[in-house]
């Protein structure tokens, strides 16, 4: 589901002003006009696999035909993606590098004393591209298939039963935690660097449940390598209509992962709605809608 410009601006920062490129006898529209003038890279804070990851290569295809210039992705993982982050405000507001956009960017203040970075100062949104579901999905070795079985059974094995995730700060992470917090379970967080060493370990049984995004896993699902409880979000997936939300068994519950895209501050402005009309206009797309679907 697309997210509007304005929504995405409020969950994630405000923009920042613009290079007085008048000095340089530069206009805003030829700026903007010319971009981009070589290739582009899209950093990503996690590994290959995630949803940040795959939601990102699928824009900088859609970027690349646009604009014929390529829109590389850049995997950096670490940190719960400040690593990324940090590599993005460091780099020229020139709109050569862009930031993939993610939950834990938004967690990260609260979860790291000392950043490099002020994300909501140093960071300027360019669009909103996708909301999705986690999923609460267990190692089919686990003898449960609903989410009443699967909370006693936490229950009857407390500190047994581990909870991978993407990392701390991650979706899974908190949308896992939220879950602890509304049952009275306790599970064992087990953070990795990215979805996808972590779908690796539960698939291996190394580890026994995960509250992925929906993208990284529904492959896993649909194969039978990973069982469904429950979507995270308030109504059921179209993706996974047979499974249920998670509100149908603990009312009020709702959690769900954002994607979008930024840049540095002080990228100028037209650049900025350059790309946004771009990303828009890929999303409306039905070719496109189907493929993120």
């Amino acid at each position: 589901m697309k997210l509007p410009r304005r929504q995405f601006l409020h969950l994630a920062a405000g923009a920042g002003a613009m290079l007085p490129l008048s000095r340089f006898g530069i206009s805003r529209s030829a700026w903007a006009q010319a971009y981009p003038t070589r290739p582009v890279r899209v950093m990503v804070g996690f590994p290959p696999g995630g949803v940040t990851d795959i939601v990102g290569r699928l824009v900088g295809q859609w970027l690349s035909e646009r604009f014929g210039q390529p829109f590389v992705i850049e995997n950096r993982p670490g940190a719960a993606g400040n690593i990324a982050t940090e590599s993005v405000v460091n780099a020229a507001p020139d709109g050569h590098t862009l930031l993939m956009v993610s939950p834990a960017h938004t967690v990260n203040a609260t979860l790291y004393d000392k950043l490099n970075f002020n994300f909501i100062r140093d960071i300027a949104p360019v669009a909103g591209i996708m909301r999705v579901p986690n999923v609460l999905e267990i190692n089919p070795s686990l003898p449960v298939t609903t989410v009443p079985e699967f909370i006693a059974y936490i229950k009857a094995n407390p500190g047994k039963i581990n909870m991978a995730s993407g990392g701390n700060g991650s979706s899974q992470h908190v949308t896992g935690e939220l879950f602890n917090m509304m049952t009275g379970t306790t599970m064992v967080h087990v953070p990795y660097r990215g979805s996808t060493p972590a779908l690796t370990d539960l698939v291996g049984g190394q580890v026994q449940v995960m509250f992925d995004t929906l993208p990284s896993s529904i492959e896993l699902i649909r194969a039978g390598k990973l069982r469904a409880l429950a979507v995270t979000t308030a109504t059921r997936s179209e993706a996974l209509p047979g499974t249920p939300s998670l509100a149908e068994f603990l009312p009020g519950y709702e959690a769900s992962a954002l994607s979008g895209i930024a840049a540095p501050r002080n990228t100028p402005v037209d650049i900025i709605d350059k790309l946004n009309q771009a990303i828009n206009a890929a999303l409306a797309d039905p070719k496109n809608k189907t493929r993120l679907a």
